[in-house]
């Protein structure tokens, strides 16, 4: 029976999604599912989630819900599925009434396996009805760290869960699923889903395909100017704090003839919709959001996230930079970090009115976590060591040592001392009371004779002037390496204001030394390290990816799907070394199934038969 089940699960796998093996962890909650065994699967973005309860599902005799909070991630997930062969469908304020009892209708008939529906359907009149007669084998929870007041995406949506499991008329099988979740969420979910002595498994939180990178520029949209230069013809997301933020970097990027779109709360509905369609369909190849886009979003070829502002919590930023390389090729992650961003984040922690629900003594102890975990984000922009190591330490998960592809590592070189220079930034900002901003304090070392510094007279400052010498690159540097250290804290409600922190005393005092790691050459860019899919290709291979690329976008135009949903890059790049000319030799190629081949396998054989010099076949 194990050897049955074992072959059932690996051509499932091979039929539909056009694998070989699995990855790491998959088969492992597969079984436990299957041997009725609830689980909690904690598994980076990109890691396979989806088919650690797409599998079972295929497998079990009922219908497998998958609780999901967002319409976006609901559509795209379906119709992934519905493309690789797999009856599925959702439940969503998408769908007119007349629509939503269709889709009942043809789910109680048993016409799906697979049912998405937002958690507030679940205990619906209309939607109870359905699932108190159907054969729910399983229940999967996608996004499960939403269950949890101390998750970055808390929804009291998710609390009803349990609720409606228990009306059923027999339990099924419960699977949580989240890609990030700390200790205290993780067993948040176990306790408040109910989850019976669960098959609890991380894989680990490390994205080895991820460069990451933070950056303090002077000018943020010229540093994204340059950043984009090395991403030409890439897809990849921008996401900035605020709306106002969105409007000014896309209309900026349209100007200078970049082919962007935008993504915010402000927008109607219908532009959303377009505009996230024109970023999967490749019809524009940069979005510009808030983090109101992307969950669930499984574009594979995401090939840089830069993060114009630094998000509120590690959390938030781990999950939006892992929607780039989603298909395993290298991908760029680049954040950049500026004081403001700490002061606009704390006005969104403290007037955030997605806890209503809470009682005041609750409320305020998610704003202090809140708190505590904007503190750790701002650690890791300031962090002079490997970036990696801290993102994963964060998530308790420890490292061999530093990881050699991030630009903390990058900066190599031996710490140098800066304490002459940190006292005169810091003499500054002790005249100034904390009540200018870190230009000012640059201006004032450096000597600078601004209207700003002469009518708030910090021309007279003991400090003035001492750093004329020094790059203002430098400066600056040494400023946010300050704050990281605690000798300078920002403060104000509406501006970023820097004053003296708890530690400036024993610098000033002698008692203490500043080194700081300080990259040659003062701070720049950092060349980017993502290359596509296709990079290691060369000449021939490279000339046939594009022609294959170029099929992939007729055929998803004229069946009017996105591009990735027929084949994803990392496929085509796979057909370019395999140079199939035979059905056996395509369904070799990784990402190709029986399914998708009967759809399109022909077409790509004869596009690579043309290229290759191979004789076409005759069509029987």
């Amino acid at each position: 029976m194990r050897e049955t089940v074992t072959d059932q699960k690996r051509q499932i796998l091979r039929q539909y999604f056009g694998y070989d093996a699995f990855r790491t962890g998959q088969e492992e909650l597969i079984d436990s599912l299957l041997a009725g065994r609830d689980v909690l699967g904690i598994m980076p973005t990109g890691a396979g989630k989806s088919l650690c309860y797409q599998i079972p599902a295929l497998m079990m005799e009922g219908i497998t819900l998958v609780i999901s909070p967002l319409i976006s991630l609901m559509k795209d997930q379906v119709g992934a599925l519905n493309e690789a062969g797999v009856h599925a469908a959702y439940l969503n304020s998408s769908l007119t009434p007349g629509q939503y009892q269709k889709a009942l209708a043809y789910a109680a008939a048993g016409r799906y396996k697979l049912i998405y529906v937002a958690p507030e359907r679940l205990v619906t009149e209309d939607f109870l009805r359905f699932a108190l007669h159907a054969r729910i084998s399983m229940v999967a929870v996608d996004e499960a760290h939403c269950v949890s007041q101390w998750g970055q995406d808390f929804r009291p949506s998710y609390l009803k869960i349990p609720e409606f499991i228990r009306r059923l008329p027999a339990r099924p099988v419960l699977g949580a699923f989240t890609a990030t979740a700390t200790a205290q969420v993780r067993d948040d979910v176990i306790r408040l889903l109910a989850l019976n002595h669960p098959k609890v498994l991380t894989t680990g939180f490390d994205r080895p395909n991820l460069y990451f990178a933070v950056q303090n520029p002077a000018d943020p949209y010229r540093a994204a100017r340059e950043f984009l230069d090395g991403h030409k013809g890439d897809s990849g997301i921008i996401y900035c704090l605020t709306r106002k933020g969105v409007e000014e970097v896309c209309e900026n990027l349209i100007r200078d003839g970049f082919l962007a779109t935008r993504y915010h709360a402000g927008l109607s509905d219908e532009e959303r919709r377009r505009n996230q369609d024109d970023f999967i369909y490749d019809r524009r190849r940069i979005m510009v959001a808030t983090n109101a886009f992307g969950m669930g979003i499984d574009k594979s070829d995401v090939r840089f996230v830069l993060h114009y502002n630094m998000p509120k919590n590690i959390e938030s930023y781990y999950q939006e930079a892992g929607r780039a390389g989603r298909d395993g090729e290298p991908a760029d992650c680049l954040l950049f970090y500026r004081p403001q961003d700490v002061v606009t984040n704390r006005l969104f922690i403290e007037n955030n009115r997605d806890n209503e629900e809470l009682d005041p003594a609750a409320r305020e102890e998610v704003m202090e976590r809140d708190q505590e975990r904007l503190r750790r984000m701002v650690g890791y922009c300031y962090t002079e060591g490997c970036l990696r190591e801290y993102l994963l330490a964060y998530f308790g998960e420890k490292t061999d040592g530093p990881c050699h592809n991030c630009s903390g590592c990058d900066a190599g070189g031996e710490a140098v001392d800066v304490t002459e220079e940190a006292r005169a930034i810091l003499t500054a900002a002790a005249y100034s009371g904390g009540r200018y901003g870190a230009g000012v304090l640059a201006d004032t070392v450096r000597g600078a004779r601004t209207e700003k510094i002469l009518r708030f007279g910090m021309d007279r400052c003991p400090s003035y002037g001492i750093l004329a010498g020094v790059a203002p690159d430098r400066i600056r540097r040494i400023i946010t390496g300050l704050q990281g250290r605690g000798c300078l804290v920002v403060t104000g409600d509406r501006y970023a204001l820097v004053g003296p922190g708890p530690k400036a005393g024993a610098v000033l005092n002698g008692e203490e030394r500043i080194l700081m790691k300080l990259p040659q050459e003062e701070v720049k860019a950092k060349k980017t390290k993502a290359k596509k899919a296709a990079g290691a290709l060369e000449g021939a291979d490279a000339s046939l990816f594009e022609r294959l690329r170029a099929l992939r976008l007729e055929i998803a135009r004229a069946e009017g799907v996105p591009p990735y949903f027929v084949f994803s890059d990392k496929t085509l790049a796979h057909m370019c070394i395999v140079r199939p000319h035979s059905k056996e030799e395509m369904l070799t190629v990784s990402g190709v199934g029986a399914y998708k081949y009967e759809k399109y396998g022909e077409k790509f054989l004869d596009c690579i038969r043309r290229e290759t010099g191979a004789p076409e076949r005759r069509k029987r």
